[in-house]
């Protein structure tokens, strides 16, 4: 699937984050603190984003990074502990998947173990990431795994 470029608002964690839901919550509630007085949630297109910059089968886990993002316009300020990128755009492998929080790492398991070897496809030098069209339900989390591509 060809997605187009992001602009991103974020906040990085560096350090171990498997299975840590305590983690993922205070680093949501701190970019939606910042991004509410903003007007970020008044935007029709508003996406929600985690970035994977490391491999966690190679990096240590302490050195892991990833972040938790909101689009945002390109030319907006930040500050303190936020930052802003942009995405790449590109083709993307795009796996949809509704899972509980137990469920991610077996749902990236797929997409590279089971998915990717027979798809024709390699991983491209872009960043990996999951994409959140709606808000968890039930602890329930719809979540889209898009993984940079490009034909073997």
């Amino acid at each position: 699937m060809n997605l187009p470029k992001m602009n991103v608002v974020y906040v990085r964690h560096t350090g171990p984050y498997k299975g840590n839901s305590k983690l993922f919550e205070s680093l949501w509630n701190k970019i939606c603190t910042w991004a509410g007085p903003r007007g970020l949630f008044a935007q029709p297109d508003l996406k929600s984003l985690v970035v994977y910059h490391d491999d966690p089968k190679i990096a240590s886990e302490d050195k892991l990074r990833m972040s938790i993002c909101l689009t945002a316009p390109e030319d907006i300020k930040t500050d303190g502990e936020i930052g802003k990128m942009e995405i790449a755009g590109g083709t993307y492998a795009v796996a949809h998947f509704e899972i509980d929080a137990t469920q991610f790492e077996q749902a990236w398991d797929w997409v590279y173990s089971k998915w990717l070897p027979s798809s024709g496809y390699q991983p491209d030098e872009n960043q990996c990431f999951e994409l959140y069209p709606k808000a968890p339900e039930n602890g329930r989390f719809t979540v889209d795994i898009c993984i940079p591509v490009r034909p073997l």
